[in-house]
């Protein structure tokens, strides 16, 4: 009889080959594997959860009422393919509304499965092996990734406090730029939730055409601006049409998060090579699912609600985490507070804890106070705190930020 056989021989070399399990596992995957960890070695603790980095909230109870009625469509039942027309009229007269970007909604807009799937296929449509692709350093490892399965070539920008997490594209090396064909970015940024201004945008819209670049936007958290803070879509700036594609979400800025669905937005050849794409990847998020969408965009209050939830949110943890020596300064916009990592701590005892790293630390909340956050040691030793904690009403947060309060005040912390 056949033994049992090793199916590590057939893992494409993209996945390691025969080393295939030896990597890292995705971050966030590491992160709620040491939070099962946690909970497990101590099931009586409340662990506070600033981590996670979803919308605590449900979607808005009209948009589910909306999906209740369209999943008893019969004409709902068939593959969306390449989407429905009424989506990509509602996401037109969104953008037109929001951000002043006017687009055509046929030959300009594509839904797709979700951000996290449209950054995975625009590599597909644009690189080839060799080809330099420019991201972001900490950032959203998607993209990157699926560059790197395709044999492209990662150019890595840092994103430093000093120039207040946005990218110094003038730093990038000429023989760099000539190689370069994408650049990637992402405004309000994760993890860092900088906030781009329109200046930089200009900067950057300039840039690419000065070296003939296309610029890929995700824009998953563009729409939750605090305050008067302006909404703001790469596509508004003047000559970005015509060097950049834009990917947005339902899922941060109308609590949708696993109804996954989003779109791109562009030049009309890049759509329609991302339609020829997405033909061999899906066929489409549920028709139902888009019409529900309509009903949210045609309500952009969901997202000034939930927008001013973060932003008061971000000022209780902020104040507490400054009241123990760390420097926090909310962004305007998202839900992510990022801050330099401590180098070490001092309890109330005498004794001290030093950390090699930003992970160190984060383990150490984790396991000694039952604090989940999200660790970043790619450029700077940073932790990120995520205000998507679960907190029904403005009194369960008040009582979150207590008790963050509570578990800190033992000990001071060195930067």
């Amino acid at each position: 009889m056949m033994g049992n056989m090793d199916f590590r021989k057939f893992f494409a070399e993209r996945i390691g080959g025969e080393d295939f399990g030896h990597e890292k596992a995705y971050k966030m995957e590491r992160i709620k594997e040491a939070k099962r960890r946690a909970m497990q070695r101590f099931p009586e603790r409340r662990f506070l959860d600033l981590g996670i980095g979803e919308p605590d909230a449900m979607a808005d109870e009209g948009v589910v009422d909306a999906l209740a009625r369209a999943a008893r469509k019969r004409e709902n039942r068939v593959y969306a393919d390449n989407g429905a027309a009424p989506f990509k009229k509602a996401v037109a007269e969104y953008m037109r509304k929001i951000y002043g970007v006017v687009l055509d909604a046929e030959r300009e807009i594509i839904h797709c499965i979700g951000a996290k799937s449209a950054l995975s296929y625009l590599p597909l449509c644009l690189v080839n092996p060799g080809d330099v692709v420019g991201v972001t350093k900490p950032g959203y490892p998607v993209l990157g990734q699926q560059v790197r399965f395709l044999g492209g070539e990662i150019f890595e920008l840092p994103l430093l406090a000093k120039n207040h997490h946005l990218p110094d594209l003038e730093s990038v090396p000429n023989e760099v730029a000539k190689r370069m064909k994408l650049l990637s970015l992402n405004y309000p940024n994760n993890p860092t939730g900088a906030v781009a201004t329109r200046a930089f945008f200009e900067k950057a819209v300039a840039w690419a055409r000065r070296h003939e670049v296309l610029l890929i936007h995700d824009a998953a958290y563009a729409a939750l601006v605090h305050g008067q803070e302006e909404a703001l879509s790469l596509l508004s700036v003047e000559g970005a049409k015509e060097v950049s594609v834009e990917v947005h979400s339902m899922s941060k800025a109308f609590n949708m998060t696993g109804w996954r669905l989003g779109w791109v937005c562009g030049p009309l050849e890049l759509i329609r090579a991302f339609a020829f794409v997405k033909d061999y990847g899906d066929s489409g998020q549920f028709l139902a699912i888009q019409e529900a969408a309509c009903e949210a965009l045609a309500h952009p209050e969901i997202t000034r609600c939930t927008a001013e939830k973060y932003a008061r949110r971000m000022g209780k943890i902020s104040a507490v985490l400054g009241a123990k020596g760390w420097s926090v300064s909310p962004p305007g916009a998202g839900f992510f507070l990022y801050t330099a990592a401590p180098r070490a701590l001092r309890a109330a005892d005498g004794s001290c804890v030093d950390f090699p790293n930003a992970e160190a630390c984060a383990v150490w909340l984790l396991e000694s106070l039952g604090i989940v956050c999200v660790p970043w040691d790619e450029v700077e030793p940073s932790l990120r705190f995520s205000m998507s904690f679960e907190a029904p009403s403005p009194e369960d947060e008040k009582t979150f930020g207590e008790e963050l309060g509570r578990r800190l005040a033992p000990y001071r912390f060195e930067f």
